[in-house]
């Protein structure tokens, strides 16, 4: 793989070489890589280079991200040499199979914004376990967890045109050596060295969340979200049986998490009834 320049920044030699190693698995998916060692948001970049045409597949990379954001609008700890911060420029077409027809998913419609981050999901905890070892666990939406500790979150930004979607942003970031979190992360969070306790290989864990997540994507056409979902139920065991708290009219509300439905929408029980939660807030306890 041939190394791309913006702002004078190489491709590092050993994310080179990791992802040329899967070239068979990637199938052109991450074509173009553009790396930073700091950068505003990944998010933010790979937002005006898909507004400028990329193609599905191209990939923004940082070590640092100085405006990092996750759900909800929420800032995102992206010290230097903690972490990898990724962001995925997607398009529906390459997603669309023409020899089947896919109720159960349409990429042009918002709501597969949703099913692209579970899909991210999916493949991120499938990346690290295989990368590393490490017994990962999904946490809905977008949060890949060690025993409830944040390790790595996926945030996915739709852009929409009468009503059609017209690309999506997968970004995540990945915990990969200890931090100085701040004091509202506490307990909270966690990176992959420190469970593991020793050294990883950012290049290969970058790499293999590419591969991953390129291989998850193909199934979408055939009709594989259901699939997904499957496998996303079984990495998620907070899925089922959680406490937690969901957020209606200005309140919290107790309820237990009760699955997914098939559009990877959060089902909960409450004391008034079932509920679904598709954006809402939901606080875990």
């Amino acid at each position: 793989m041939s190394a791309i320049y913006l702002r004078g920044q190489a491709v590092p030699r050993d994310v080179a070489d990791a992802i040329a190693e899967r070239a068979g698995r990637l199938r052109g998916f991450a074509a173009r890589l553009v790396y930073f060692e700091t950068v505003g948001s990944t998010n933010d970049v790979a937002e005006r280079l898909a507004a400028d045409g990329a193609d599905h597949g191209t990939v923004v990379v940082a070590e640092a991200q100085e405006q990092g954001r996750g759900r909800m609008g929420r800032d995102w700890f992206s010290p230097p040499g903690a972490g990898l911060y990724v962001s995925v420029v997607l398009r529906p077409e390459p997603l669309v199979d023409a020899g089947h027809a896919v109720a159960s998913f349409d990429p042009g419609s918002v709501m597969a914004a949703a099913s692209l981050t579970l899909t991210a999901g999916v493949a991120l905890a499938e990346a690290l376990r295989f990368a590393t070892g490490l017994a990962v666990d999904l946490k809905w939406p977008n949060d890949v967890v060690v025993d409830r500790r944040k390790l790595c979150g996926i945030l996915a930004e739709a852009s929409v045109s009468s009503g059609r979607l017209q690309h999506v942003v997968v970004g995540y970031g990945i915990n990969l050596r200890p931090a100085a979190y701040p004091p509202d992360l506490g307990g909270r969070a966690t990176s992959l060295e420190a469970e593991l306790g020793r050294p990883v290989d950012a290049g290969q864990v970058l790499a293999e969340s590419l591969a991953c997540l390129a291989e998850r994507l193909r199934e979408l056409p055939a009709g594989g979200f259901p699939r997904i979902l499957e496998r996303w139920t079984q990495l998620s065991p907070s899925s089922r049986g959680a406490a937690v708290e969901v957020l209606e009219a200005g309140a919290w509300i107790p309820a237990r998490t009760h699955g997914v439905d098939a559009d990877g929408a959060l089902l909960v029980q409450t004391a008034a009834g079932a509920r679904r939660v598709i954006a809402g807030e939901v606080r875990w306890l």
